[in-house]
């Protein structure tokens, strides 16, 4: 009976919440629930992205540097042009691009809003060239520009903090906040109430990123090849898709070919 009266309160909480702090998702239009100015998360990335990058190895390989920075700044371009187009320039007013590679074995890349990217060399392999980068590149600034993180990030405190403003978490448990932080920005691991929220923003981000990559001159494509190579080796450390974030990789691919039509009406080849 308590749970289920907590459960009621939860619900009466994000509702109340979204209606005095929704936005909507570019192309899938869903609603979001947002606690926090994005200025803000743009500024706690930064500080996290310059701490990363201080205990972290930089690659020294120029070939993939190159190619890691010159994919991510035909993406970077497109994004703008998407957002400008659609008269939604402020949503990435504040970005300034940055694009390293970091040595390290793990199959991982990131964005942090702000426009801030990370590609570790453990993804290279499964990319294999340009297009398959861009790809993977496409896909996690998505998850930047579609402000994912706010709402992992404003769900994350409802939940396990009360919904205190950031200011006050911050103050007051630093530790867990900022943990909790880096959840909401992929660079941590949880299980829990984000799940089903998790799997959606991840099809979601596999559509814009479709689009980014394709106004940015490369074949969408290249997509259902990579993420069949992405399942293959998947298959040495499966892990049931109800204790996963991230959707099973041939219902991915499934929803990738669904929307591919839509993604090759924004592909100019060489662009």
């Amino acid at each position: 009976m308590l749970k289920a009266i907590k459960n009621y309160l939860y619900g009466g909480i994000i509702f109340f919440l979204g209606l005095a702090a929704c936005t909507q998702v570019p192309i899938t239009q869903r609603s979001q629930l947002h606690l926090f100015p994005e200025q803000t998360l743009i500024a706690l990335s930064l500080t996290s992205y310059q701490e990363f990058l201080q205990t972290h190895k930089l690659s020294t390989d120029l070939a993939k540097v190159q190619m890691v920075k010159t994919v991510g700044k035909r993406l970077a371009q497109a994004v703008t042009a998407f957002f400008q187009k659609r008269g939604e320039g402020y949503r990435i007013q504040n970005y300034n691009w940055e694009f390293n590679l970091v040595e390290n074995k793990t199959a991982n890349a990131w964005c942090m809003p702000g426009g801030k990217v990370v590609v570790y060399t453990g993804i290279l392999p499964l990319t294999q060239n340009q297009a398959g980068l861009a790809v993977v590149l496409g896909h996690e600034i998505a998850h930047a520009v579609a402000q994912h993180g706010n709402e992992r990030l404003s769900q994350l405190l409802l939940f396990q903090l009360g919904g205190i403003a950031l200011s006050v978490a911050l103050a007051e448990q630093p530790t867990k906040t900022r943990e909790l932080f880096l959840i909401a920005y992929g660079l941590g691991g949880q299980l829990g109430v984000l799940l089903p929220y998790s799997r959606e923003q991840e099809l979601e981000a596999d559509k814009l990123g479709l689009i980014f990559m394709a106004m940015a001159g490369y074949d969408p494509r290249e997509a259902i090849a990579f993420w069949q190579r992405m399942g293959k080796k998947s298959k040495t450390q499966f892990i049931p898709e109800f204790l996963s974030t991230h959707p099973l990789y041939t219902k991915r691919i499934e929803q990738i070919k669904k929307f591919m039509p839509t993604a090759l009406r924004y592909y100019r080849p060489g662009s």
